[in-house]
């Protein structure tokens, strides 16, 4: 790693960081239906240039149409400022330099060109992208960047609501069992039937926290952090909670999220696990990405918030606050991470204000976005809201924050 980088802890994980602890992150080439957004290897996209117009890249919108408060809008590096590299900086494997139109050098990690986001304050902050994936139809989102995970091959590692997921590199759920120790699997005979252990090959060494349990001459099993592992056999799909069905079982996580409100609770639902408040009412969260060129988001309240009030109340704030109320946190609710905040929205307007302004509703966020319930579910485990908005929410609109998805699979 070249001198002034270093290594953060974040809700996505370990990632690299700027002198100051800022999260860097790319830009990775995205294609929508009509055309490509984001940056290809080695080449910047970002600059100066204050976008006016849609570029068509969503149909069936036409490009050309004009953008929405150009008087403040910004331009993409006034949000997403280049990690511009000294004259004489030296590429270091991964981390290369590449040449902005300008002349001015960028530094790169694996091709990718490398920035910093306005939005995030403190070291180990990832308010302004994630590693979550999305759909087809979802902007070209910006990702945090970071160190290879640190596992054996053949296992991967996905980020979700609940934290840093693990898997095999085929997306087979892993699993752990309370029963079991480092030194011994209690999983034999008939509990054969329903999980197989992950087995490690023959020139697999021990590092760190995996280590190796030899179930029979010559077959060994990974363990982690002091638990052999598992896939369940009766997963009907990848990245699956099902197993955790089973008394004793648990998916693995190699990074447990931070905890919710504590007047947060989970809520099953015929789709699957959502949030809720205290009353059991699903708790969405709004998305939004611009349809220009540099595919800006619309989501948190320091933007535009034309689209989501369109959305919501067709222009009109109070009927988005009667259908899309947010979730208000208590007065003596306090926020206990960096995930999960509270902050002062005008609900006039939906941008930040000072606290205890006149009229400001101190409302829970997720990672600086503002959550809200439905005003059409009526009763715990109603998502009526789920995917409402352009292309299922992942556009312009809003989606349930799932915590067990084995069914739609990102839909809602």
């Amino acid at each position: 790693m070249p001198a002034g980088f270093r290594v953060e802890a974040s809700q996505e994980g370990p990632v690299f960081a700027d002198a100051s602890g800022m999260t860097l992150y790319k830009w990775p080439q995205h294609k929508l239906r009509n055309g490509y957004s984001g940056e290809s290897p080695g080449s910047p996209a970002c600059y100066e240039d204050v976008l006016t117009v849609t570029a068509g890249l969503m149909s069936p919108y036409p490009p050309g149409i004009r953008l929405p408060e150009l008087e403040e809008r910004k331009s993409c590096t006034d949000l997403w400022k280049p990690v511009t590299a000294d004259e004489g900086a030296q590429e270091v494997g991964d981390w290369t330099v590449v040449e902005r139109r300008d002349g001015a050098r960028q530094w790169a990690y694996q091709e990718q060109p490398l920035y910093t986001s306005i939005k995030d304050q403190q070291p180990g902050d990832v308010l302004g992208g994630t590693r979550r994936r999305f759909g087809g139809d979802a902007p070209a989102k910006r990702v945090p960047v970071g160190p290879p995970s640190l596992h054996p091959p053949g296992f991967s590692i996905r980020s979700s609501f609940n934290g840093r997921m693990l898997a095999t590199d085929r997306s087979q759920s892993i699993y752990s069992y309370e029963g079991d120790t480092a030194k011994s699997s209690n999983c034999r005979s008939d509990c054969l039937a329903k999980w197989k252990p992950v087995l490690a090959p023959s020139l697999a060494r021990e590092q760190g926290e995996w280590s190796l349990l030899e179930r029979s001459p010559g077959e060994r099993q990974w363990v982690f952090r002091g638990k052999p592992l598992y896939t369940y056999i009766l997963d009907s799909g990848t990245w699956s909670q099902q197993g955790s069905d089973e008394p004793g079982w648990d998916n693995v996580f190699t990074q447990v999220a931070d905890s919710y409100p504590t007047s947060f609770r989970p809520q099953h639902t015929m789709v699957g696990d959502v949030l809720a408040d205290s009353e059991g009412k699903t708790i969405y969260i709004y998305h939004c990405g611009e349809d220009s060129q540099d595919q800006l988001s619309c989501d948190h309240p320091t933007e535009t918030q034309v689209y989501r009030l369109a959305m919501c109340g067709a222009g009109d704030p109070e009927r988005c606050l009667e259908y899309w109320p947010y979730v208000l946190a208590g007065d003596h609710e306090k926020a206990t991470n960096r995930t999960w905040s509270i902050v002062w929205i005008d609900p006039r307007t939906g941008l930040f204000v000072a606290p205890q302004q006149e009229g400001a509703l101190r409302v829970w966020a997720y990672r600086d976005r503002p959550v809200y319930t439905f005003a059409g579910d009526s009763a715990p485990g109603d998502v009526h809201g789920a995917g409402t908005g352009e292309w299922r929410g992942q556009r312009n609109g809003l989606k349930a924050i799932m915590l067990r998805d084995d069914f739609f699979r990102g839909t809602l």
